[in-house]
């Protein structure tokens, strides 16, 4: 009786294998390119500029803090890839603004470490693709309220930016450190070099975050100019696009964002989608201000 338990399972087992085989050989093949996956330090550029500005490279320090935060950024894929997408978007309306103001294009590299490129807030409040504090937005002319905050504008803010970083430029003498003042503030910035007794950003000794700021901007724009070399397979027609948009003008009060989006055939959330600094369903606009409203074209 045990043997003939033993020989039915045999056969059945047999059987089920058999039939496992049969019903593999008739799916469609899936091959599968198996890559073993390499993680290794990629080699320090001889040499790298920021801005037209050489980062002094043969001192050991400065070359350790490249070393690190290329390392951090190139291996953070998904958020390069992102960056890259978005760099496809933005970056043809940041970089004309850019040369508008004399301002090196590596500078567009700066929106990427700031906010990614999504209107993002941080916890001290600063808002928007530049990362801008509501106190410099007013000064510089961007309307900040519960219905419009321009901080949220792409244009707008970017030349926000370019007129602090020209200010920058003009009170520091270069870029390197027009960059670091972007985080740090220029009167903390002056500060620190004056009590240092130093001109150079990489000789000052900083908090943490400025202490790494300009590397890190000098390394994403390494790795997004250099994408073979750190393992990247990205093509420029994968990135994000816009649609081809009507602009419309508006200079009267909107009493209901919605009611007026349906009006152009379009949705609320399209709406807020091209045009984030709207901050709310209505409009006052008690002095007719002239306001530029992007619509995907029909």
């Amino acid at each position: 009786m045990k043997n003939k338990i033993v020989l039915f399972g045999a056969v059945g087992l047999t059987l089920a294998f058999v039939g496992l085989r049969s019903a593999q050989s008739n799916e469609a093949p899936h091959p599968v390119e198996v890559r073993p996956s390499t993680v290794k330090p990629f080699p320090i550029p001889e040499n790298l500029d920021f801005a037209g500005e050489a980062l002094p490279l043969a001192e050991a320090d400065v070359k350790e803090k490249l070393d690190r935060e290329m390392l951090v950024n190139s291996y953070w894929q998904s958020n390069n890839l992102l960056m890259l997408k978005r760099s496809a978007k933005f970056f043809p309306i940041i970089e004309p603004i850019l040369a508008k103001n004399g301002i090196p294009e590596d500078f567009k590299y700066l929106s990427l470490i700031e906010s990614g490129l999504q209107n993002v807030v941080s916890p001290a409040g600063a808002s928007g693709y530049w990362q801008i504090m509501k106190s410099t937005g007013l000064e510089n002319g961007l309307e900040i309220n519960k219905e419009v905050d321009e901080r949220y504008h792409i244009e707008k803010s970017t030349q926000v930016a370019c007129t602090y970083l020209k200010e920058a430029y003009e009170r520091f003498g270069n870029w390197t450190l027009a960059a670091a003042s972007y985080n740090m503030g220029m009167a903390g910035t002056a500060r620190r070099l004056n009590e240092q007794g130093v001109d150079s950003y990489y000789d000052l000794l900083l908090n943490t975050e400025t202490a790494r700021y300009v590397y890190r901007i000098a390394a994403v724009k390494h790795i997004h100019e250099n994408l073979a070399d750190f393992g990247y397979v990205y093509h420029q027609d994968q990135g994000y696009s816009f649609p081809k948009m009507d602009t419309i003008l508006v200079n009267t009060s909107v009493a209901d964002w919605v009611s007026w989006a349906r009006s152009q055939g379009v949705t609320y959330k399209t709406l807020r989608t091209y045009n984030p600094w709207i901050q709310s369903q209505q409009l006052s606009n008690s002095t007719n201000k002239a306001y530029q409203i992007w619509v995907p074209s029909k």
